[in-house]
């Protein structure tokens, strides 16, 4: 008999998420926002896509956390996964359009910010991945030429 996927267990692979250098990067990408909103008058706008960053940046790390947590257990299960992504997403969305609602029309830096920090998030992770996999491809070609 199988088991059915949501019961399967959990297997996540290792990742290189370095919470520190995404903070510096949002840091420089809120100033930098804040510096063209700013000369164009609109300073509140630059502020939100600052927060908009902060929170993609606190639901990575809640991820990590969660990932790690969960695959801790002896049966980790895609379920409990799935409904703890799902919660979070939800809360996340929620308090993103409950920002850009109240303070609209300058609350939209939010969405904008959290939307940009999902690209950031995928280049910062993706890049190191992609510069090991080039280097081992690299030491075994040098490796078969010998």
């Amino acid at each position: 008999m199988t088991t059915p996927a949501e019961d399967a267990p959990l297997v996540f692979p290792s990742v290189a998420f370095r919470p520190l250098r995404l903070f510096a990067v949002c840091v420089v990408l809120t100033g930098l926002a804040m510096l063209a909103a700013g000369l164009l008058g609109h300073v509140r706008v630059g502020v939100f896509f600052g927060i908009g960053l902060g929170l993609g940046l606190l639901n990575a790390v809640l991820v990590q956390r969660s990932v790690e947590s969960i695959t801790a257990e002896a049966h980790p299960l895609k379920r409990k996964m799935a409904l703890n992504s799902a919660t979070r997403l939800l809360v996340m969305t929620v308090i993103g359009l409950t920002i850009a609602f109240v303070f609209r029309p300058q609350g939209l830096g939010v969405v904008f910010g959290m939307a940009l920090f999902q690209v950031v998030l995928v280049l910062a992770t993706a890049l190191p991945v992609m510069k090991k996999i080039k280097a081992g491809a690299a030491e075994e070609i040098e490796g078969g030429k010998q």
